[in-house]
């Protein structure tokens, strides 16, 4: 990538000497240890699961680059000024590093959501089963090339310098690269999910109503009449579809409103920080719901074991689960969610 100039990439001295407390490497310093103090307790708060998919590598992998990240910020914010194997690393390098960080971080939104569509898709349809180890090591190598592909992109194409250059920022800042795929990604989650809560607002608002809240071994759960004779083959998607809805929101609802509220204001967030775990396991469980929305005549429940999402409970919607423990519960019973 072309070399960027100190003025641009540098911070400016007189700034820090009229209130150190406006540093910008102070400030960047202290949003990659937000990001990545919230990326250990994303992980941290997942479902235990045996079933492996492309994202949750790919979640940790990012996981590792905002670590590493950090400790290179850390490591050039304390000595200010050295050199190591014949380089020398001075302020100006927290900036160049992180801009590179936003670039690549930039243009990772669109692949990433695509393999994991081909992943899921191919896990439903079970057309390219491999063994777990074999899995495992897929999903590794493939994640590996991702990073390496748009690393490469990055560093090598002049017209990414370009773009970051065309963006509307004050001299005296590191300018960051403000990715346009996030931006459409998300605006096309929200089109879809609006016109889905639209196209079942009726069947939803009836299932909302018989929506009640109790606890069950030591959870709270929410359930809703499920009639007793329901079979395990879902076949129409329009039953389908508002189960799926309240299964998402009940877990995502504050991320949807953010979303939502992100895109109104126009809100532009550097691609470094908009690139998170959160966000990935967001996408991930929309993905999920499209995938069995789509392939829901094909669901057998005897037959087929569910995708795991680490936050979001699918079976609920599916299976006719009885829950005799709870009192004054009769017929028709109830599913969990």
């Amino acid at each position: 990538m072309t070399a960027l100039s100190s003025e641009n990439c540098s911070f400016q001295y007189q700034l820090h000497q009229t209130n150190p407390l406006l540093d910008g490497n102070c400030l960047l310093f202290l949003i990659i240890v937000g990001k990545v103090l919230l990326n250990i307790f994303t992980l941290g708060m997942r479902r235990k699961i045996t079933c492996q998919n492309f994202m949750d590598y790919f979640c940790i992998s990012l996981a590792f680059i905002d670590l590493l990240l950090l400790v290179n910020i850390s490591i050039i914010s304390y000595f200010r000024d050295f050199v190591l194997l014949g380089i020398r690393f001075t302020k100006y390098h927290i900036c160049l590093f992180t801009q590179i960080i936003s670039f690549t971080y930039g243009f990772l939104h669109y692949p990433v959501f695509l393999i994991a569509c081909i992943d899921y898709y191919l896990n439903f349809s079970k057309t390219a089963k491999l063994p777990f180890k074999c899995q495992k090591l897929f999903y590794f190598f493939t994640v590996i090339l991702i990073w390496i592909s748009v690393f490469v992109y990055v560093l090598g194409d002049p017209s990414v310098y370009q773009k970051q250059k065309a963006q509307n920022v004050s001299s005296y800042q590191c300018p960051f690269y403000i990715s346009i795929q996030s931006y459409w990604l998300s605006f096309s989650m929200m089109m879809i999910l609006f016109m889905a809560f639209i196209t079942s607002w009726s069947e939803l608002i009836t299932l909302v109503q018989a929506i009640r809240i109790t606890s069950y071994m030591n959870e709270t759960i929410l359930y809703f009449p499920f009639s007793s004779h329901s079979s395990y083959t879902m076949s129409s998607k329009k039953t389908l579809l508002p189960k799926l809805i309240i299964c998402f929101l009940g877990t995502w609802l504050p991320f949807v409103l953010l979303q939502v509220i992100i895109l109104l204001l126009k809100v532009q967030i550097p691609a470094y920080i908009e690139m998170n775990i959160p966000w990935l396991y967001f996408v991930n469980s929309f993905l999920i719901a499209t995938v069995y929305w789509f392939n829901c005549h094909k669901l057998n429940l005897r037959d087929i074991a569910l995708s795991v999402d680490p936050f979001v409970n699918w079976k609920c919607c599916f299976i006719p689960l009885a829950i005799h423990n709870l009192e004054h519960i009769e017929k028709p019973i109830s599913i969990m969610i």
